[in-house]
């Protein structure tokens, strides 16, 4: 059920969105130039590797080493606006047809945190990662890691079809409120590097 969900919502949210999501594709082009989209390997469920789709929202900008420069001198006033109003996110509605993502469930983060998570902390692989999460309605970025982990895992403790709405509906108000976009003192969030829990 919760995959029939996913899909119909998916598709009739492309169905509507297609003019914004064409509009923030040349905006993208127009400002940052190629590539518009950001593609990157997360893992999915029971972290299996997939690749995730969004809008890109920093610049590729270098130091002389050829180290890509922190996230604040990268992101761009357009990057700003689309991640304020998560229209970065966009295109992972089409992760969301293939299966990669469900709707809800929790973000999926970067490969190389995969060996740093506890035990319990890995217990959030066990479902299909999420456009939106139960982390992401309670502070986003602007939370702790150890915080966001507890609620992962809640989450894939307590799944349900109206917990999954729940969390839509209030996405849909967070994103209108702007809330957790990054954490204090940076452009997005802290890298994890992991813990003792």
């Amino acid at each position: 059920m919760k995959r029939l969900f996913d899909f119909i919502v998916a598709f009739s949210c492309l169905l509507i969105l297609w003019p914004l999501i064409a509009a923030t594709y040349v905006l993208v082009l127009i400002r940052m130039g190629k590539p518009v989209l950001f593609v990157q390997q997360r893992p999915g469920l029971n972290a299996k590797p997939f690749y995730i789709y969004k809008f890109r929202t920093m610049l590729s900008t270098r130091d002389n080493s050829n180290q890509l420069l922190a996230d604040e001198y990268r992101m761009t006033s357009l990057g700003n606006f689309l991640r304020k109003y998560s229209l970065d996110e966009l295109p992972q509605l089409f992760n969301v047809l293939k299966g990669d993502l469900s709707l809800v469930g929790p973000r999926p983060l970067l490969m190389e945190y995969l060996p740093l998570y506890s035990v319990e902390q890995a217990r959030r692989h066990q479902v299909r990662p999420g456009v939106t999460g139960l982390a992401q309605v309670n502070g986003r970025n602007a939370i702790s890691w150890e915080d966001k982990f507890k609620l992962d895992v809640w989450y894939v403790d307590h799944q349900s079809f109206w917990l999954d709405v729940k969390i839509l509906l209030l996405t849909v108000k967070k994103v209108f409120l702007s809330e957790g976009i990054s954490a204090e003192g940076e452009a997005t969030m802290s890298r994890f590097t992991g813990n003792n829990t």
